[in-house]
């Protein structure tokens, strides 16, 4: 997976990419590139759409991931997003 920071991509590209996925909180996305050897780190949009916002070592992305989390509401908001985030599933 090849993607670059600030482009926005399917969940399914974004999750397909790596060699895992997971959620660390609610609409950050963190998906590992088996390829290039870190983690990428994306806000998800809405069901289908992901906006990649950072990429991370297994040493920092703790740092990063603290660094995002409190800027995912606002993200989405700018971008359009549909995300319920009272009813995520």
């Amino acid at each position: 997976m090849t993607v670059k920071r600030g482009q926005i991509i399917s969940k399914e590209e974004f999750m397909a990419g790596g060699h895992y996925g997971k959620e660390q909180y609610e609409g950050l996305l963190v998906s590992g590139d088996v390829e290039h050897g870190y983690l990428q780190l994306g806000v998800q949009l809405d069901e289908d759409r992901v906006l990649v916002v950072d990429s991370a070592s297994e040493d920092n992305v703790r740092e990063r991931i603290q660094n995002w989390a409190p800027q995912i509401q606002k993200i989405q908001k700018e971008y359009g997003s549909n995300m319920d985030l009272q009813n995520y599933s």
